[in-house]
């Protein structure tokens, strides 16, 4: 045999080789095909197995991708609850209120910090919209919105529901908004307790057809106007029928307290130093005034609030607020967390009444607001643990009457 048929014997001995070794192959992946069909008939003939081996997957497809969706899966809801909050200078409350009750809340209920996330935008709400869009990627699957305004408010609105993600409009409803719940205070009523209110402490004050300014919130923000609603409802009869007079009446851009200042500070000037009351309508525009009328020797002067911030209730005890409005925040908080836990869980939330937004009937929770002076500060903000003596009694507001008495 020569060497060349030689060569050629053994190439057709290897080709046979390698064609046996493929057919075995094959072999085996149709047996591999075969068992993965006798597990799937078994899991589908025992659930409870089935379940074990999908909930086990699914730990390792979490694990894989760092562990985000293991805590929430265990809360019995899925995906995330991300609360948008505003900003952190319009008002204390947000950052030193709000975000702790709904920390607490969410604990209540049995989540953990993987089920939910609270975002500040710092009054940027092209920021806010980001978030939004970010907690979406992110799995969130119901958004707790405080919006900056109503147009920016009611994009991310629509953003989420395109996704499926459900809204909440919490403490500020969003204008012809498609949210699909709302969580707040009746807001009017704040304002008819600031209008209220003043008319008491001009008249305990002895104060005869007094000369009066307003300085209203935002104009973008729909709380504003409520709020100015109900104050005006008590102010401008007064006005009208010449018992009092309204000096100056002003919106403050985004709550900014340093823009109150100069706008307060221009009123002042305008009017010759004669301000006997001020209609300010959170606690922040109500201490810029104040600054105002320190700085130009005017004490005692009464001014309205909101919110019961530290700050707040350290300018009534000092004698140069009159009174703030308590709103519970733990209590909207908790009650927001309430429904955006339901719908987390796919339930159907309860809910109070219904707020028309302009564009729709919003199935709401509304809560009821409380005057706070400084005959009732034991029986509201503190006896709710909302503030404490410590917190009140600091700085120059230790050394006042209501503080020695408490402290």
């Amino acid at each position: 045999m020569t060497r060349l048929w030689l060569v050629r014997i053994l190439g057709l001995v290897l080709s046979a080789a390698l064609l046996l070794a493929a057919c075995g192959g094959t072999d085996d992946d149709a047996a591999g095909d075969a068992a993965g069909d006798d597990d799937a008939a078994t899991a589908a003939d025992d659930p409870a197995t089935g379940a074990d081996d999908a909930a086990t997957d699914d730990v390792a497809t979490d694990a894989a991708a760092g562990g985000d969706e293991t805590e929430g899966a265990s809360a019995g809801g899925e995906g995330l609850i991300a609360v948008l909050l505003p900003d952190s200078a319009s008002s204390a409350r947000w950052e030193s209120d709000d975000r702790r009750f709904f920390e607490a809340a969410f604990e209540d209920a049995g989540l953990t910090g993987d089920d939910y996330q609270i975002l500040n935008a710092e009054g940027d709400a092209s920021n806010q919209q980001s978030q939004a869009e970010q907690a979406i990627t992110n799995g969130a699957t119901v958004l707790l919105l405080v919006n900056l305004d109503s147009g920016s408010g009611a994009t991310i609105i629509d953003n989420a529901k395109a996704q499926d993600v459900a809204v909440i409009d919490y403490d500020r409803l969003t204008l012809d908004g498609d949210a699909d719940y709302y969580v707040s205070f009746d807001n009017e009523a704040v304002g008819r307790l600031q209008g209220e209110t003043l008319v008491e402490c001009v008249e305990e004050a002895g104060i005869e057809s007094p000369a009066v300014a307003v300085l209203n919130g935002s104009p973008t923000d729909n709380n504003a106007t409520l709020f100015k609603n109900g104050y005006d409802s008590v102010l401008n009869p007064l006005f009208e029928s010449g018992d009092w007079t309204e000096v100056d009446d002003q919106s403050v851009p985004d709550w900014d307290n340093q823009q109150a200042l100069v706008i307060f500070e221009q009123m002042l000037t305008a009017a010759g130093g004669e301000i006997d009351a001020v209609l300010a309508a959170n606690d922040g525009l109500g201490n810029a005034a104040i600054q105002a009328l320190r700085s130009a020797g005017l004490d005692g002067i009464p001014v309205t609030g909101q919110d019961a911030t530290a700050e707040g209730m350290q300018n009534i005890v000092l004698g140069d607020q009159c009174m703030t409005v308590y709103k519970a925040i733990r209590d909207e908080a908790q009650a927001a967390a309430e429904l955006a836990v339901a719908l987390r869980n796919g339930e159907q939330p309860e809910t109070t009444a219904t707020v028309d937004n302009g564009s729709k009937e919003v199935d709401s929770v509304l809560l009821e607001p409380v005057a706070v002076t400084i005959d009732n500060i034991n029986e509201t903000v503190i006896s709710d643990e909302f503030r404490t003596v410590e917190e009140i009694c600091a700085g120059d507001a230790a050394e006042s009457e209501w503080c020695q008495e408490n402290g």
